[in-house]
C-alpha cells in the first residue's frame, strides 16, 4: 500500500479491480490543503500552496464552508503558470446532502431525487475544478477522489448516492470515499458496494471519536486510507504531551508538525493541513521527510516515541 515512502505518499487501490479500463492507481500525498474557511482567500491561499509544495487539495461542493470555485482558481493559476502539473496534484472534493447545506446556496434541486442532486453536484465540480480557464475545458476536467460529506440519513440513501458516484468510476472519478463516517456505517458501506469500494475516509481525530482506533483499524484491514481532520484544534493535550515534544525536540522539528508526523507513524494515514502562514506551510512539508531519516536513523528512538503516543490514545497496533 505505501508508495516508495510512506513519508510522501500512499497508492490507493485501484478502483476496478481487473478491470480492462482501470487507470494507473492514484497516488495520495501525506498532507491534503484543507480548503474549508477560507472564503475569499481560498484562491490565493490554494495558489501559495501549491507554490510551496503542497500536491493535494480538499475541498466541498458545500458554499456553506467551502469555496470550491475559487479553489478551481487557484489550481489553474498554478498549472498555467507551472508551478505544478495536473497530473501531480491530488483534487478531492464532496458531494454534501441537503442537511449539510445553507438553504440559500445549494448547488443542486434540493427537491430532485438523490442520485439528479449527486449528477448535478459533480457536474458543478467539474466545471469549477476545471484544468483551464475557459469553460469548455471542464471536458478535461476530473476528480482524484469524490467523497460523500457524510452519510445520508438512511442506508438506503447513503446507497442511492454511493451507486450513483460508481457511474463516474473510473474515468471522470478516479476513487470514492466516505467523511464524517462512524464504523458500522462504514462497513455497511464497503459491504454493499458492488463495483466501487470506499478507498478513502476522512475523519476527526479527536478524543470524543476514541481517535478512531477500531475504525482505523478495518481501514489497515481493508486498504482504505485513513484521513485525519481535526488534528491540531481538537487535541492540546497530545500537541503538548511528552511524546510529540520528544520528537519535536530530537528531530528537529516544530510540536506541531511532530504530532502531525505521529499519526501519520499510525499506519496508512494521511493529514489535512490548512494552514494560511506560508513558512508553517514550507515547514510542515519538510517534517515528514526529516522525520522519515530521524527514524531511519534511530529507529529504536523513533519505536520508543511512537510506543508512546500509541498508548496516549489507545492504539495497540501499529503500522
Amino acid at each position: 500500500m505505501a508508495s516508495a515512502s510512506r513519508w510522501e505518499k500512499l497508492l490507493l487501490r485501484p478502483a476496478l479491480t481487473g478491470a480492462a479500463d482501470t487507470l494507473t492507481p492514484t497516488s495520495i500525498p501525506v498532507f491534503l490543503y484543507g480548503t474549508a474557511w477560507k472564503k475569499e482567500q481560498t484562491a490565493d491561499l490554494v495558489y501559495q500552496a501549491l507554490c510551496a509544495g503542497f500536491r493535494g487539495i480538499d475541498t466541498a461542493a458545500q458554499p456553506k464552508h467551502y469555496r470550491e470555485d475559487l479553489v478551481g482558481a487557484g489550481l489553474r493559476k498554478a498549472l498555467a503558470e507551472g508551478k505544478a502539473r495536473r497530473e501531480d496534484v491530488y483534487v478531492q472534493t464532496k458531494y454534501t446532502s441537503v442537511g449539510g447545506q445553507d438553504p440559500h446556496s445549494i448547488p443542486y434541486d434540493p427537491s430532485s431525487s438523490i442520485a439528479e442532486q449527486v449528477h448535478t453536484s459533480i457536474k458543478s465540480s467539474l466545471l469549477n475544478l476545471r484544468p483551464r480557464d475557459d469553460p469548455s475545458s471542464e471536458k478535461d476536467a476530473y476528480l482524484d477522489a469524490l467523497v460523500l460529506h457524510s452519510p445520508l440519513p438512511t442506508t438506503d440513501e447513503t446507497l442511492e448516492a454511493w451507486t450513483t458516484l460508481e457511474e463516474y468510476v473510473p474515468h471522470k472519478i478516479r476513487n470514492l470515499g466516505i467523511s464524517n463516517c462512524p464504523l458500522p456505517v462504514l462497513k455497511t458501506l464497503y459491504g454493499s458496494a458492488t463495483k466501487v469500494k470506499p478507498a478513502v475516509v476522512q475523519n476527526r481525530f479527536f478524543p470524543g471519536s476514541k481517535f478512531d482506533v477500531p475504525l482505523r483499524q478495518f481501514c489497515r484491514e481493508n486498504s482504505i486510507v485513513y484521513q485525519s481532520f481535526w488534528t491540531l484544534t481538537a487535541n492540546p493535550t497530545l500537541a503538548w504531551s511528552a511524546e510529540v515534544g520528544l520528537l519535536s525536540h530530537q528531530a528537529g522539528i516544530s510540536p506541531q508538525a511532530a504530532l502531525y508526523c505521529l499519526v501519520m507513524g499510525l499506519g496508512n494515514t494521511i493529514l489535512l493541513n490548512g494552514t494560511k502562514n506560508a513558512g508553517r506551510m514550507r515547514e510542515d512539508l519538510a517534517a515528514p521527510g526529516i522525520v522519515g531519516k530521524f527514524a531511519a536513523k534511530h529507529p529504536e528512538n523513533w519505536e520508543r516515541i511512537l510506543s508512546g503516543f500509541n498508548k496516549l490514545i489507545g492504539e495497540t497496533q501499529t503500522a
